[in-house]
């Protein structure tokens, strides 16, 4: 239990920080972009997967000791794919480190110097990480959940649904999607209402005068 123990601290910490940098960073803003800062800052913050990506890559958490190796290998009694290499998994997770945490980055820096990209940004990290949580479960589900350990119930309903699923991978969804709706509207808010009707007009009167 002691990886467990230190899975949750290591999380607690993280969002800590999150709170207070997303705070300090979105003073003076509204409650939408105080919002977006803590959770970005909390984002770039918790994915230290990094180092679980090297040991994959060398051999397997399973033949690794650290602190690193010990918090996952205590997730490996409930999904086994996090402690021996699995492809889909590690692909995943280099797709983590290697650009959500960039793109969380440059978008909080987007946000504070009110950058004409924030929004392309917002929706390629929003994107990426809904893709990430869709190929981390779906080929899962779909060849029956082999690595999974659904026989004990407490890896299965507070280690995988709850502790892994529901409370880190379900808000990666929840709120990903809260930010695409968020670019959604004020996307549209840029746009005029009248640029339709207007190039109708237009187009109307080109083909009258085609015509003529």
């Amino acid at each position: 239990m002691r990886g467990e123990w230190g899975l949750g601290e290591l999380f607690c910490l993280a969002r800590g920080l999150g709170c207070t940098l997303g705070l300090r960073l979105g003073s003076g803003r509204g409650a939408t972009d105080r919002g977006a800062h803590i959770w970005l800052c909390y984002d770039a913050l918790v994915h230290f997967e990094g180092p679980f990506v090297y040991l994959s890559l060398v051999g397997n958490v399973a033949n690794s000791d650290g602190l690193i190796a010990s918090l996952w290998k205590e997730y490996g009694k409930a999904d086994a794919r996090w402690v021996y290499f699995d492809p889909t998994i590690v692909s995943v997770e280099i797709l983590t480190v290697a650009l959500d945490v960039s793109l969380a980055l440059f978008l909080i820096y987007a946000i504070v110097k009110e950058k004409y990209y924030r929004h392309f940004l917002q929706i390629t990290l929003c994107v990426c990480e809904m893709y990430g949580c869709w190929m981390t479960f779906l080929p899962e589900w779909l060849t029956r959940s082999p690595n999974l350990n659904t026989s004990n119930w407490l890896y299965c309903w507070l280690y995988l649904f709850f502790f892994f699923f529901f409370f880190f991978n379900g808000v990666w969804v929840l709120i990903p999607g809260l930010l695409l709706w968020q670019s959604w509207v004020e996307l549209k808010k840029m746009h005029p209402k009248e640029t339709s009707s207007v190039k109708k007009f237009q187009w109307t009167f080109k083909t009258i005068n085609t015509i003529i």
